[in-house]
């Protein structure tokens, strides 16, 4: 089986998007990520992220806000009440405040993830990735007076992910969880919420975990093999994960992956401006062949999005990525 590149979803922001939030604008750089794709062979391209990009939210590039500014029962501005009940929650050092507190009945608001992929669909022919931020990520940024439990809270944000997704027609559709990798004892919950989201994709069914790249920085801490008893019990057909900021030596735990599960390798490192050699790129393949077998891997890809680095790296390391491929497969 080919193994096959993609990226894991943010892009860096053109520029000129920066200055102006009209449609047209918009559409020209999702274009434009697009095409930087496409021109050095991606498999599987995404959009950049940038349907949900908002400059006055540029701490997690919309990852977030986009989701919990739009989503009915959900307040967004915040007393000192608030805040300090949202700082005494385990597990969210990394932001000042909460993203919103949840009021009342979750729904699904004005969020409209059907017409963010209809927008990116028009720009491509190519096999198209969709992402979007999963529920226990959401939930677990939120301060609920409402649900009085996150099981509860978790579920009700699924049931509007679910029925947005259940309209998206993408080859491949992604849940971005970014919370779990340090927090493995949330499983119990959060697999009954994100699984019922992964119920309603039409396509391809992927979870990316990655440890944070919060600012360009890591924000969770904590060990592959803890989580093997979550990604067993995912109804997902690949997950996207990180390795190349954190080495190979947990490979090892994949062994005890379910083989119906398929692994994507991170082999790009977002967190340096350096860009990999393709030699890099093809040792790291050949090390996981080893060690899982070679059948194992089935995707690679960036440790997570590209859009802390600058246009002319992200654009070098994925041309790299696709090289490193390459020269793989060619031995």
């Amino acid at each position: 089986m080919a193994i096959r590149t993609t990226v894991v979803g943010s892009y860096p922001v053109p520029h000129w998007l920066l200055g102006d939030s009209s449609r047209t604008a918009l559409r020209d750089a999702i274009m434009v990520v697009l095409k930087t794709q496409e021109l050095v062979g991606i498999d599987v391209v995404a959009d950049g992220e940038l349907n949900r990009f908002n400059p006055s939210h540029p701490e997690t590039n919309g990852m977030i806000d986009y989701f919990v500014s739009r989503m009915n029962g959900i307040q967004t501005r915040f007393s000192i009440t608030d805040l300090e009940k949202f700082r005494a929650d385990q597990g969210v050092a990394y932001r000042s405040e909460p993203a919103g507190i949840v009021t009342g009945e979750i729904g699904e608001g004005t969020l409209n993830l059907p017409r963010d992929y209809d927008l990116t669909r028009s720009l491509t022919a190519r096999t198209l990735k969709f992402t979007c931020t999963g529920p226990h990520m959401l939930a677990k940024v939120l301060t609920d007076r409402h649900y009085g439990e996150r099981p509860r809270l978790a579920m009700a944000i699924a049931d509007v992910l679910r029925r947005q997704l259940e309209l998206v027609g993408a080859e491949v559709i992604q849940l971005d969880e970014a919370n779990i990798s340090g927090h493995p004892e949330d499983r119990e919950w959060a697999l009954p919420a994100i699984n019922h989201v992964l119920g309603g994709i039409r396509g391809e069914r992927a979870v990316h975990v990655c440890f944070g790249n919060y600012g360009g920085q890591s924000v969770q801490k904590g060990f592959w093999k803890d989580l093997m008893p979550f990604f067993n019990c995912l109804k997902v057909h690949h997950l996207v994960l990180e390795f190349a900021r954190r080495g190979y030596d947990e490979l090892e735990a994949f062994r005890d992956l379910d083989p119906h599960i398929g692994l994507g390798l991170g082999v790009i490192d977002i967190k340096d401006n350096a860009v990999e050699e393709p030699e890099l790129i093809a040792r790291r393949l050949e090390h996981a062949s080893k060690t899982l077998g070679p059948e194992r891997v089935r995707y690679i890809h960036p440790d997570c999005g590209f859009w802390m680095l600058q246009r002319s790296v992200a654009d070098g390391k994925i041309r790299a990525l696709v090289e490193g491929r390459n020269l793989f497969e060619g031995r």
